[in-house]
């Protein structure tokens, strides 16, 4: 990976301008095509499957008049005066008519309508007009709605003193909306990246990346709203955690990249490096946010899939940028980049104005100091700083218990808004229950007495408790559906409501037995009811997702046992605590005014399941920054608490810097956050700042301390089983020192040090040149694990090697894509396998069981291919696997290498008395030390040790 990685900085680096204006024109391109498809966005919460969402489907089928989208109009009369005053109806059934005449509008429904009870309050001081109205939510245009509106005020003139407001469902549409505040948090991230990388121009380019890739999502988002059904959250979302993410691995990168100028390396290299190493954790850190948010599908809801889809976009789409377009911008900036005083030209000035006794070591910076400091003292005393951590986390998780959850209606709306007016009048002249009305469905089909067993359903569910009136129960035209209208004593969101819900559907059984009919609960509250439900269910299996999940990278990662139940403890603390401080907040409303929350209620229902799929992600990355630079210092040497001390000194300000860059970003989108996006981004604001500064950078200190060495323990047998993740390019490192081994003009294809795998082969050193053979004899098993592995498809374990011009070490891609493996023993068409060998133009051509052809056809392929590889002109090397060396002499016209695994000699065979060609001498290719050749002046190779 990461020196794909560094090709790719490097290439990107080189071709800035195409690189440049591919981005814009593919901006340009998608951005046409949203503004030609997109589509509205859809706030409608279904949930397949589900009991109250089949209902629904059905009732809209079989009752569209009932089951369509709805609005209300309330009238409130005159103080005094009543609804009912013969005037005062008078004007209400002739705005009635006025509406009935409208061409969207299918029913309206007089409060005074025999068929219908409970739309005049008690006291006769208000009255309710429902309306049917055709479409739904997404058809339904702003246009028509200010037209209701203009009906509305219209018959408020028409009766002075009167309040009129229209609402309901079809006004309940909000879609969020970006405002000043979220801008001035891009601000303050700014002055945080001009603090962090002492540069306007480094600065400004994780802004500008982050904004280009936040442009991106949002046009593949509105494309996407032509084709498929996306929530009004989704974009705001998508826009907070893309600007974020977007900035803050911009900045790991360019931090690494003026560290690396700083030091004096060319610009070049360093865009390249810093793309290979930081640009490694970078794709670490997004890989881990969008797993997390594609598992969001495990609820099964597809409103959530789709937010964490897209939300996995922003991620992804912010990665891609990084690593692409930002080493284009590094090389558009070129020097400037570089740091001041490492500058040409100033760094010898400086030295020049120094006296002689100033070439003392200079003291260690403030800012060091400070961060020196945090980790002194939280490691003086670990036990006393986990404890700490630990009384704080848990006392502000408690209030997590009492955590209410619902899905959003009218009444979480402005109180300025039409729909949370007519919302909020309902509730005070009908009770709250008006607000969420439930509806009861009955399969009537078969019944002989439709409207007795209607009659029956309206009896029994009035004398039900928590049900303040039963205004409808009345059979459809075709008197096979029965609709069943139930007003609770509760509000949509109240606990209450939902016991209602259970007590309904625990009744289903008894009316079938009584009425011989089918019943079902459905409606807008049931389903969210529903929803709700199924997000609750969903929690567990998410949470254990996650924490596996983490479990496992986290080992692969660090090698370690301790450290990642630590980092995954870490993280439950954060979410505990981030959930606690929001019922606080949003439940209690303790402090709410702080925040712009006009009042205290549950807050969105998918809120911990998304706040535990992105803080996952954001966590891991804080993790991994701190850690791996502990870890690093630890492998080199150092003393467990000298590598905390110095991971800590080197990576906390990048740490900090990235979490306070994202705890600014997701604060500024609170005060004028609008509906769901207001909870979600607090959440994530509380639980990034507690997870950085809290957990990662106090805690895990502690923890690392107080374990010493023991934190970097990991079983022998599960090191060997465990792949390894190099997160920090130490491959990339590895590789760029060993850019000259062995020496290129030697021309070596294959060369190898000190190559093992356990007891299968160990301390082979190998050269081979293009032309040349070498036949690996012994038992399957043990050549095999040689041939494979000098193809790349097998780790060793101790040694190093170069094939095909690639380290098996870090490059193993590369040497597999240069080397061609033929198992002749297991192969299903050998034949094709020979003929696509030759044609392929590839450094390395390998075949194992080279003895055991079936056939003549396969003999005579497998020579043409021999043949091909040693030619005078050859390019290629030859690795033959055979049981005994002498079985394939007779395919061969030069001489050959011999290695026995069995015995570990090695010997020089010719195939034939004569001279090989070209006045070839090999020369063994397993010796005490590596070989090393040189051409002599007639043309032949010879043995210099």
């Amino acid at each position: 990976m990461s020196s794909f990685l560094y090709g790719l900085g490097l290439s990107a680096f080189r071709h800035r301008w195409r690189v440049l204006v591919g981005w814009l024109l593919a901006l340009a391109l998608l951005g046409g095509i949203a503004g030609l498809v997109s589509g509205d966005f859809d706030d409608e919460f279904s949930i397949p499957g589900a009991q109250s969402q089949a209902a629904l489907n059905q009732l809209q089928m079989n009752f569209p008049e009932a089951g369509g989208l709805g609005a209300s109009m309330i009238v409130v009369a005159p103080e005094g005066k009543s609804v009912s005053e013969k005037g005062l109806r008078a004007d209400v059934e002739s705005s009635i008519a006025r509406l009935k005449d409208l061409r969207y509008v299918e029913a309206a429904t007089s409060p005074w309508d025999e068929n219908v009870s409970g739309l005049i309050s008690k006291g006769k001081a208000a009255a309710i007009v429902n309306l049917q109205l055709e479409g739904d939510a997404t058809t339904f245009t702003d246009t028509e709605r200010d037209e209701l509106q203009e009906q509305a005020a219209l018959l408020q003139e028409q009766i002075p003193g009167s309040q009129v407001s229209m609402g309901g469902e079809a006004f309940s549409v909000d879609i969020p909306k970006l405002s000043i505040v979220e801008v001035a948090g891009i601000g303050i991230a700014l002055v945080v990246l001009m603090l962090t990388l002492g540069s306007f121009i480094a600065a400004g380019m994780p802004l500008v990346t982050a904004l280009i890739g936040v442009a991106l999502t949002m046009c593949l988002l509105f494309i996407a709203t032509g084709l498929t059904t996306i929530n009004s959250t989704t974009p705001l979302l998508a826009v907070m955690l893309g600007l974020a993410v977007g900035i803050d691995y911009a900045l790991f990168i360019l931090s690494r990249h003026r560290e690396q100028l700083g030091a004096g390396m060319d610009v070049e290299e360093s865009a390249a490096r810093s793309v290979g190493t930081a640009g490694s954790a970078v794709v670490f850190a997004g890989l881990t946010v969008i797993i997390a948010l594609l598992g969001l599908a495990v609820a099964q809801i597809p409103f959530l899939t789709v937010m964490g889809v897209f939300a996995a976009l922003g991620v992804f789409v912010a990665v891609c940028i990084a690593l692409v377009l930002l080493p284009a911008l590094m090389g558009f900036a070129g020097e400037r980049m570089r740091p001041k005083a490492a500058r040409p030209g100033r760094r010898a000035a400086k030295r020049a104005a120094k006296s002689p006794e100033a070439s003392e070591p200079a003291p260690v910076k403030r800012k060091g100091r400070i961060r020196a400091g945090w980790v002194a003292l939280a490691t003086k005393v670990p036990a006393l700083t986990i404890a700490v951590v630990l009384a704080v986390s848990v006392g502000l998780s408690l209030p997590a218990k009492d955590l209410a959850l619902a899905l959003p209606n009218s009444g979480d709306h402005d109180s300025s808004q039409a729909d949370r007016i007519t919302y909020d009048l309902t509730d005070k002249y009908f009770g709250p229950g008006f607000n969420g009305p439930l509806i009861v469905t009955a399969e009537i089909i078969g019944s002989e007495d439709p409207l007795g067993v209607m009659k029956g359903l309206k009896e029994d569910i009035e004398a039900m408790p928590g049900v303040d009136n039963v205004p409808i129960s009345t059979p459809n035209r075709n008197a096979d559906t029965g609709f069943v209208q139930v007003v609770p004593t509760t509000g949509p969101s109240d606990p209450q409501t939902r016991e209602l819900v259970e007590m309904l559907r625990a009744q289903s059984a008894n009316w079938e037995r009584e009425y011989g009919v089918a019943t079902a609960v459905t409606g807008v509250t049931a389903v969210q009811i529903d929803v709700s439900e199924r997000l609750g269910e969903a929690l567990l299996p998410f949470g254990i997702f996650v924490v596996g999940l983490s479990l496992v990278l986290l080992t692969m990662v660090f090698r370690s046992i301790a450290v990642p139940i630590k980092a995954t403890l870490g993280y439950l603390l954060s979410i505990g605590v981030a959930f606690g401080v929001t019922t606080m907040v949003f439940n209690k409303g303790w402090g709410k005014e702080i925040i712009n929350l006009e009042q205290a209620g549950p807050v969105i229902s998918f809120l911990p399941i998304l706040m535990m799929g992105i803080l996952f992600g954001l966590a891991m990355d804080y993790e991994v920054f701190l850690v791996s630079r502990m870890r690093e210092e630890y492998v080199h040497g150092a003393s467990a608490q000298e590598a905390i001390r110095k991971g800590f000194i080197g990576s906390s300000v990048v740490v900090t810097a990235a979490a306070a860059i994202m705890f600014f970003v997701f604060a500024f989108f609170v005060p004028a956050g609008e509906g769901p996006i207001k909870s979600i981004a607090f959440a994530l604001a509380v639980g990034v700042a507690f997870d950085a500064f809290v957990v990662r950078m106090t805690l895990v200190p502690a923890v690392m301390a107080l374990l010493g060495d023991r934190a970097w323990w990991l079983p022998r047998w599960l090191d060997r089983r465990l792949p390894s993740l190099d997160v920090e390019g130490e491959s990339l490192r590895s590789q760029l020192e060993l850019t000259q081994w062995p020496d290129p003009e030697l021309g070596l294809v294959v060369y190898t040090e000190d190559l093992g795998v356990g007891d299968l082969f160990s301390g082979l050193n190998l050269s081979l040149r293009a032309g040349q053979v070498l036949v690996v004899e012994g038992s399957p098993t043990s050549r095999a694990a040689l041939i494979y592995t000098l193809a790349g498809r097998m780790q060793p374990e101790r040694g190093r090697a170069r094939v095909g011009g690639y380290l098996l070490d870090g490059q193993a891609a590369g040497v597999r894509r240069n080397s061609t493996l033929i198992d002749a023993s297991g192969s299903a068409n050998l034949l094709t396998d020979f003929q696509t060998a030759k044609k392929a133009n590839r450094s390395v051509v390998m075949i194992d069981g080279a003895d055991a052809l079936a056939s003549r056809e396969e003999t005579h392929e497998m020579q043409r291919l021999i043949d091909d590889c040693t030619t005078g002109d050859s390019e290629r090397a030859l690795v033959l696997g055979v049981s005994e060396a002498d079985s394939v002499a007779k395919f061969l016209t030069h001489g050959f290498y011999v290695v026995d695994l069995a015995s570990g000699a090695d010997r020089v065979l010719f195939s034939a008395p004569r001279q090989p060609q070209n006045n070839f001498s090999p020369a063994p290719v397993v010796q005490q030390a590596p070989l090393k050749l040189e051409q002599t002046s007639e043309g032949a190779s010879r043995v210099i040790s």
